[in-house]
């Protein structure tokens, strides 16, 4: 689950990482309110969007007065951006972040992930604040350090050592480093992060360090111990077919393509579109309904399927395990007959009363392509496809 700036800001701050005071507004009447109570002359105003590349996109406004600050926050609360990172469609900034500025004499970048590599966590820093850690591994390998950290979120003293000599921190700003690496760490443990980004971490003239900008994403198997993350949950930074697949606990991605696929279990969807792909269709998303999918969610991957103009073909590929091929019949009948289905369906399922399974759907007298196998469904899919 991914997080705005100002949440990840609220929760690290609790672990005393040193952040401007910032206030959140979703209005003007806000935007005052927050003027009055940081007594701000001058401020930094962000849209607060799931996506990177704010300022390239024109998201981030430096404002020098009052006047300013709210001629910014104006223009800025309900901009779509649209970037590589958002899609055609863009993202409506329903919030944008007010903060104090802060004087950058330099930027570096530190952050925290999971090395699947070694199933270990560690920090990236690298002295080289403000670009993408990416560019950075591609131009300058040499300035990334990798630091693991200990599972309780603990850092040795000589790997701290070894990160503030990289950085080029000393005296002062050294203790200070050392301090928010600990935190960054300790924060990224606690609340089952998959990724922590601080971009940039930045130093005043007077050895300061601030952290003015901060991407959090928390694993979602783990929100249940985090109750307070859970309501930081934004609708309005998905789409409409991804808000409504995670309202029913479906795994939905759009694609490209125009052959909708619902299939249940990851693995079996990734084959799905990679046979798609061989026999020259174009998935048209990734649904995974799920091991125990119920008649309601079957029916709600339909429609979250149908409701892409581009799909002109549908591929159900189902193998009955958990999921009786009895529940996946009784759900795709009333689905059909319920959304008076306006593309060819094509079936193939296997597993737990399938024979049962496949005499409903015959029975049924529906307008519903079978096939033996996996190969057979993406041949007819691809060819009910070529004909819309």
């Amino acid at each position: 689950m991914n997080l705005h700036e100002y949440q990840a800001k609220k929760i690290l701050k609790k672990w005393g990482v040193p952040i401007p005071d910032f206030g959140i507004a979703s209005s003007i009447e806000e935007v005052k309110e927050i003027i009055s109570q940081l007594d701000l002359d001058e401020a930094v105003v962000k849209i607060q969007v799931h996506a990177g590349g704010r300022g390239k996109a024109g998201g981030v406004k430096f404002a020098k007065s009052k006047e300013e600050i709210l001629d910014a926050a104006e223009k800025l609360i309900g901009m779509k951006m649209v970037n590589n990172q958002t899609g055609p469609e863009g993202i409506v900034a329903q919030k944008v972040l007010i903060t104090r500025p802060v004087d950058i004499q330099k930027e570096y970048y530190i952050g925290a992930v999971i090395d699947r590599t070694t199933s270990q966590p560690i920090l990236i820093a690298s002295p080289e604040g403000g670009m993408e850690i990416e560019e950075i591994a591609e131009k300058s390998p040499e300035k990334i350090l990798k630091i693991p950290f200990e599972r309780d979120g603990r850092i040795r003293s000589y790997l701290l050592n070894r990160l503030v000599k990289f950085m080029g921190w000393e005296n002062e700003t050294a203790k200070e480093g050392r301090i928010i690496a600990e935190a960054l760490a300790k924060s990224f443990i606690e609340t089952d992060g998959d990724l922590l980004e601080i971009n940039p971490l930045v130093e005043t003239e007077e050895g300061r360090l601030w952290l003015v900008d901060a991407k959090l994403s928390i694993d979602d198997n783990a929100l249940f111990r985090h109750p307070e993350i859970v309501s930081y949950y934004d609708p309005t930074q998905l789409s409409h077919s991804e808000a409504q697949a995670k309202e029913f606990d479906l795994s939905y991605i759009a694609m490209e393509g125009n052959i909708g696929c619902m299939v249940n279990g990851a693995g079996l969807a990734m084959a799905t579109m990679d046979i798609i792909k061989l026999f020259g269709g174009s998935p048209a998303n990734f649904l995974d309904v799920g091991g125990g999918a119920s008649k309601d969610q079957i029916s709600a991957g339909f429609r979250i399927i149908l409701s892409d103009p581009k799909v002109k073909a549908i591929l159900v590929n189902i193998f009955g395990g958990i999921l009786n091929c009895e529940t996946l019949a009784e759900g795709v009948l009333h689905a059909v007959k319920e959304l008076k289905m306006h593309v060819p369906l094509v079936i193939r399922m296997e597993g737990t009363n399938v024979e049962k399974a496949r005499k409903m759907i015959e029975d049924s007298n529906l307008d519903i392509i079978t096939a033996i196998d996996l190969n057979d469904a993406a041949k007819k899919a691809v060819e009910e496809a070529g004909k819309k």
